[in-house]
């Protein structure tokens, strides 16, 4: 088995259908490499339920998701992007395979409670059944995944998407877990900190240096590595050669975090 990668899509990783038409050559041009990808659309959300008159709360930089939100979350997510990103990929030669974390219960969770505080459907990931994505790969496929997840009574919850990559990235026993931004990867003193251990990292984020939104990327980057994903990498995609830079430890961008 070659290596085994799970990109996060996220943010304006890539602008319009160029980045995706790079992605494709770039799977293509890998042939043993197995690709999962993992997609967000915090922006298209939040749009949409701006469209509906539904007012979007965050608490502790977590989306409240109420029955009436997760049904127009779950149409942008499932929906649109996931159909966007796979229709991109097929129509550049990429043989897809759209799916949720509702899939064959490929994500099951529960509802979400930190501190006594309540955010409606959105859920903890409990349970991980990898061979959804396994068999896929299997058959030549690349595996699409909405966050979007269900419990055990098949309900849907709004799951954050850097969460179910780590977790995705674990229990498929993947070898990378890349997450693709728009920013360059993690910054120390206005520079790009090309590697990182996760102890340095905690250290950086304990003494104020790297905060707000990388803290959250960077906590699901820790339970990666935890679990035996052996390298965690935050990246601007930089075109084709990307993603064989990153397999073979050549990256001269983003941040390689590591044990």
């Amino acid at each position: 088995m070659g290596p085994r990668i799970l990109i996060k899509i996220g943010g304006q990783a890539f602008e319009g259908e160029e980045g995706f038409k790079d992605l494709a050559r770039a799977i293509k041009s890998n042939p043993d490499l197995q690709v999962i990808i993992v997609h967000g659309g915090g922006a298209e959300i939040t749009q949409a339920l701006k469209d509906a008159d539904r007012e979007t709360v965050f608490i502790d930089g977590i989306r409240v998701t109420q029955a009436e939100d997760v049904r127009i979350v779950e149409k942008v997510l499932s929906g649109t992007i996931n159909t966007r990103i796979a229709n991109r990929l097929t129509a550049n030669g990429v043989a897809c395979r759209p799916m949720s974390g509702k899939t064959e219960h490929l994500i099951i969770v529960e509802p979400l409670i930190r501190g006594n505080r309540e955010f409606g459907f959105v859920g903890r990931i409990k349970q991980i059944n990898a061979n959804v994505v396994l068999s896929t790969l299997k058959n030549r496929r690349v595996p699409i995944v909405s966050p979007i997840s269900a419990d055990i009574n098949g309900d849907s919850y709004n799951v954050n998407a850097d969460n179910a990559a780590a977790a995705l990235a674990t229990g498929a026993r993947c070898t990378d877990l890349v997450f693709l931004t728009d920013v360059p990867g993690v910054l120390v003193d206005e520079q790009t900190c090309l590697l990182l251990t996760a102890q340095k990292a905690k250290t950086l984020i304990a003494d104020g240096t790297i905060k707000a939104g990388m803290i959250a990327k960077l906590e699901s980057a820790f339970e990666a590595l935890e679990k035996n994903v052996p390298r965690v990498h935050i990246a601007r995609w930089q075109g084709p050669d990307t993603l064989g830079n990153i397999i073979a430890g050549k990256c001269t961008t983003g941040t390689t975090i590591h044990k």
